[in-house]
């Protein structure tokens, strides 16, 4: 049987959208079918809400996407003025994200592997890739010490993601060049995750509330509601690019919904691209298709597409697209974060 060391020695290695010009690939795609001409439309789509002037993009992650060499994508939608807010589950922007910021790394592995062999060397394993639990206890412990530094008050996912961002900033930056949070801290991208307790930060706590039991920082989850409602309210038109389904895909659909109740006739979200690979016909978030989402108020139907296709082949070729075609270039960045109050108060 292999060693740990011998299984932790291949890491993954996170594709760059700015070396594979892809434009050629996807603009022929749009003379075939199947999902490669619903791939095609999606691309156009992405840019088209890069291209509109009032328009805020809002990008949500579901699925282990950065664990799977998704993460310098992302970075590269913020780095760009490409993506505005960001809303994630827990494991992408913590486990993953400020995991490999701390200096870890994710490693190719093998669906064979004998499961309880890893248990004993403390291996991780996420489809074909292994995490080293030792270094990710190590992740958990630091947001508990990040918790242990702050106001004890309630606070929303993005001022304790906008805090991991300070922390690295104070600690000498991200270990990695390609950090998500350090990106959106520089940027004034706010990161939400609605479910924010699902992932190491949960950990971190558990650990700080069993130290501090009468006093402590805690999750305010109506205050992530309010704040991404009010991007919306400050935002002309919006549109989301989805990848996958679940909570931060409702999430985000329905501060269309909150925005009308606070100002009435708010608009639906203009664009609306998805990626996932999960079936309708269960009523499941994931499968949803973004027409159903029309009866409920939340997405036009002029400018939407499903892509029934896996992320790590999909989404490359999608931000590719958009990334060659330049219309960034000329795009200004929103920084929303700039709307909320984000001093630190210590402890």
């Amino acid at each position: 049987m292999p060693t740990k060391a011998e299984l932790l020695q291949k890491t993954i290695q996170h594709i760059d959208i700015k070396q594979h010009n892809v434009v050629p690939l996807v603009e022929a795609m749009e003379s075939m079918a199947f999902q490669a001409r619903n791939l095609n439309r999606a691309s156009q789509i992405f840019d088209k809400m890069i291209a509109e002037k009032d328009c805020a993009v809002i990008l949500t992650l579901a699925g282990s996407l950065f664990s799977a060499g998704l993460k310098k994508v992302v970075f590269d939608l913020i780095e760009n003025n490409m993506v505005d807010a960001i809303v994630s589950t827990g494991a992408n922007i913590v486990d993953q994200d400020f995991f490999e910021a701390l200096g870890f790394k994710h490693y190719i592995g093998s669906p064979f592997s004998d499961d309880n062999d890893l248990r004993d060397m403390m291996i991780d394993r996420i489809y074909d890739t292994y995490i080293d639990e030792e270094e990710l206890r190590v992740c958990d412990d630091t947001c508990g010490l990040i918790f242990d530094s702050l106001e004890h008050r309630p606070y929303s996912s993005r001022e304790l993601i906008y805090e991991m961002g300070r922390y690295l900033e104070n600690n000498g930056g991200p270990k990695c060049d390609d950090s998500v949070i350090w990106a959106a801290y520089k940027k004034n991208v706010p990161i939400f995750c609605p479910a924010f307790s699902d992932c190491s930060a949960g950990f971190g706590f558990v650990m700080h509330q069993t130290k501090n039991p009468k006093s402590h920082v805690s999750l305010d989850a109506a205050k992530d509601f309010l704040e991404l409602t009010q991007i919306k309210i400050n935002s002309k038109e919006s549109g989301i690019f989805m990848i996958g389904g679940g909570v931060p895909k409702n999430f985000t659909q329905d501060i269309v919904v909150a925005a009308d109740i606070l100002q009435e006739n708010a608009p639906m979200h203009k664009y609306a691209v998805q990626v996932t690979v999960a079936d309708e016909r269960d009523g499941g978030l994931s499968g949803s298709t973004l027409k159903e989402a029309s009866s409920w108020g939340k997405v036009e139907t002029t400018f939407e597409q499903m892509v029934y296709a896996e992320a790590t082949i999909a989404v490359p070729l999608i931000a590719g697209y958009a990334y060659h075609k330049g219309t960034w270039k000329n795009r200004t960045a929103r920084e929303f974060s700039k709307l909320f109050v984000t001093e630190k108060v210590n402890a």
